[in-house]
């Protein structure tokens, strides 16, 4: 029987940076096995996928990948982390200059905003 009380969840969801992509397992959970890797290409090939060394999408990771067939679940997962490794998965640096608006790009969004409030 479930207790009333009310208690923590068991994971605590904080309002960390952002992670890009899709996690592994997410992946290979939307996978039927045994499957052909043209077949999770032809199906996930443009999923972006988290790795250790940032997002990539998984048609590139499965390049490198040397089975053809993977029986199992678990026979993808290993295959696919013989490639992009094990580690932590970076988070968005939001103070990249990659995520800065330029001064042109603030002026264009004003702009908009102001011909929005007009109409």
């Amino acid at each position: 029987m479930a207790d009333d009380s009310e208690e923590e969840p068991a994971v605590v969801l904080g309002e960390g940076e952002p992670v890009e992509g899709a996690p592994l397992a997410r992946v290979s959970a939307r996978l039927m096995w045994g499957i052909e890797k043209s077949t999770v290409e032809a199906r996930e090939g443009d999923t972006v996928v988290r790795t250790p060394d940032g997002p990539r999408e998984l048609r590139e990771i499965l390049d490198d990948v040397e089975k053809t067939y993977f029986d199992t679940r678990q026979t993808f997962e290993d295959a696919i982390r013989e490639v992009i490794g094990t580690g932590p998965v970076p988070t968005v640096d939001e103070d990249s200059d990659d995520n800065e608006a330029t001064d042109e790009e603030v002026a264009e969004s004003d702009e908009e905003v102001a011909e929005d409030s007009n109409e």
